[in-house]
């Protein structure tokens, strides 16, 4: 099986080909400067392209694919551009919908949990969406396009709704990465605020491993939440990671006001990936 992956030098995509390599399948990373994926496990093809001027016959590019697996997006970490709508979603969706007609069966597309908006917790994959950030508006409406495209296009189609996943290389903006690089300095103390709110983690390594268990089933999945389904308190959160990597420095909670454009309690439920993984 030939299994393409966009984004693939990305936070998650580069976790998501290590997991590919693992489960003995045929992979293309894309990548718009392949600089960054170096060091790659033996087998990974390479292939150059921007989505947004992927050239002739991006699907031949591929080496026609019987899988892809698309991870990328641009504009991140600034939820609120309106970069998302403008610009990305339109590239997005005519890129995608090249690939889709010029042949490829089947499609894993990451979105985002900021899709459910402010809806408190749990979260479930049937609930009526209300994006209130530009790239979870951005994001499903993509999904909703690709899925008017399944009405006369047919193939395999699964929508990943990814809650808050950490790791090692995540952006500098994440509270892992904060927390880590704070420790580092040998700071005394970590601002936060208060901590009490409820979100949902998982690491990348758990994320890849699902997102490529359904991707490889190459079945009709639909909408599925990529979470862990346990709500933890984001001074939980921080508390955890010290004990798990022997970190020491003071959480000074309370510093930082609760964020204003999200929910207290959010979290997603798992009951459908657990399903689909057991299939």
């Amino acid at each position: 099986m030939r299994v393409a992956v966009t984004g693939s030098s990305g936070f998650i995509g580069r976790h998501v080909l290590s997991e590919l390599v693992r489960n003995h399948v045929d992979v293309v990373a894309v990548t718009r400067d392949a600089g960054r994926l170096k060091d790659l496990p033996p087998g990974i093809r390479v292939l150059e392209m921007d989505i947004a001027m992927p050239g002739e016959d991006p699907f031949l590019q591929l080496g026609r694919p019987d899988l892809m697996l698309h991870l990328a997006w641009d504009g991140l970490p600034n939820y609120q551009s309106k970069h998302h709508y403008e610009l990305e979603l339109p590239r997005q969706y005519a890129f995608l919908k090249s690939i889709i007609e010029s042949g490829l069966t089947s499609l894993l597309v990451s979105g985002t949990c900021f899709e459910y908006g402010r809806q408190y917790g749990p979260l479930h994959e049937e609930m009526p969406v209300q994006p209130d950030n530009s790239y979870g508006f951005a994001k499903d409406a993509l999904r909703r396009q690709i899925e008017f495209l399944k009405t006369s296009t047919p193939f395999a189609f699964t929508w990943t709704r990814i809650f808050y996943t950490y790791g090692e290389n995540q952006h500098e903006s994440s509270l892992y990465t904060q927390l880590r690089s704070a420790v580092r300095r040998r700071d005394r103390t970590f601002s936060m605020s208060g901590g009490e709110q409820l979100r949902d983690y998982l690491t990348v390594a758990e994320v890849s491993r699902a997102i490529v268990a359904l991707a490889l089933r190459r079945v009709d999945h639909g909408i599925v939440n990529v979470c862990s389904g346990k709500p933890i308190s984001v001074r939980r959160f921080a508390e955890s990671l010290l004990q798990e990597n022997g970190w020491k420095i003071e959480l000074d909670l309370g510093r930082y006001p609760y964020s204003s454009h999200e929910p207290m309690a959010f979290w997603g439920d798992d009951r459908k990936l657990r399903k689909s993984l057991k299939q």
